[in-house]
């Protein structure tokens, strides 16, 4: 090549090197040499590759890879990249994810896999089936599971005052059920009317009913304790009267200890009369008003009967305990 610079002419020589014949080649010989320096060249880049070759690179495929081999790499990606999406899904998607591509694959509805649900009990269900409103040693002979349930719901009722449902009452039909913890809590049925509508709470009356009931085909009769208010006691005796529960007065403890004594005098009188007959009963009688007038003139004076009506009584305060037995006396019957 030619170059002209600043009026002066340059020529330029372009020199190869070959490493086989250790020679120089000029670009003047490019059209007579030109397969000899692409074979150079092509020799010289094998070398090289062999040289920089890593022992884990696989090789390289100069011409297309074979089918069966592509296909064979597009299922290890897909198959790695499904293996990342299911990995971050929960147990819920991924199973409806299973579900519709079963359903693409095979054909059919979502219907035709549902459980069915005739035969499922809930632990309620289970109760209402075995529940007895008494157990009996009868009825704990043969336990299984389900009637272990229940018995434990039974032994969490309150078994003291019953609440009762008188919608029906004219027909003569009235349900009955135990207290379970929150109507204990908040008094209903002892505190408060025991109907399940009315919540008055005053001027309450208990009354005592014979509950006849039938119970898994059998007939049964429990005697149960009822408060209700006026108005729903018309309603529990619109049919027949029950029997009302009232509270029994105790007497004081001075009334129990003289009983005896007094019965003591009398049968003594009588003896006493029968012996010495009409005479000595007047002379008693007159005695005895004498006794009579004396004791009003002076009350404080001791009567000499008094030693034999039994040993000397002292009068003592009520403790808190008989006050409280007092007080919860009408309410606790």
């Amino acid at each position: 090549k030619v170059l002209k610079l600043d009026g002066h002419v340059y020529s330029i020589v372009i020199i190869s090197f070959c490493p086989q014949e250790r020679g120089y080649d000029s670009e003047f010989s490019e059209d007579d040499h030109e397969a000899e320096t692409s074979n150079c060249k092509s020799q010289r880049t094998r070398n090289d590759a062999a040289a920089f070759k890593k022992p884990f690179q696989k090789e390289k495929y100069t011409q297309l890879p074979h089918k069966q081999l592509a296909a064979n790499e597009c299922d290890r990606e897909e198959a790695r990249n499904r293996r990342y999406h299911l990995i971050a899904m929960d147990a819920y998607e991924r199973h409806k994810k299973y579900i519709n591509d079963y359903l693409l694959y095979y054909g059919g509805s979502k219907e035709d896999l549902k459980r069915s649900t005739v035969n499922d009990k809930t632990d309620q269900d289970v109760i209402k089936e075995n529940h007895r409103f008494l157990w009996t040693d009868d009825d704990e002979a043969d336990m299984n599971w389900e009637k272990t349930l229940a018995k434990k719901y039974y032994d969490k009722l309150f078994r003291e005052y019953c609440i009762a449902d008188l919608s029906q009452y004219k027909h003569n039909k009235i349900g009955f059920r135990w207290r379970i913890d929150k109507e204990v809590i908040s008094g209903k049925g002892q505190f408060g009317c025991g109907n399940k509508y009315c919540e008055v709470k005053e001027g309450l009356k208990s009354w005592e009913v014979n509950f006849g009931y039938m119970e898994h085909g059998e007939k049964r009769n429990a005697l149960v304790k009822l408060r209700v208010c006026n108005a729903c006691s018309r309603k529990l005796n619109y049919h027949h009267r029950r029997k009302e529960v009232k509270a029994a007065k105790r007497k004081s403890k001075e009334e129990h200890h003289d009983a005896p004594a007094e019965k003591i005098t009398k049968t003594r009188e009588k003896q006493s009369s029968k012996s010495q007959g009409k005479s000595s009963t007047s002379r008693t009688e007159q005695d005895d008003d004498d006794s009579n007038k004396e004791s009003e003139d002076a009350p404080n004076a001791e009567d000499p009967s008094d030693y034999w009506k039994g040993p000397s009584q002292d009068t003592e305060d009520k403790t808190k305990e008989e006050e409280f037995d007092e007080y919860f006396e009408d309410m606790f019957l």
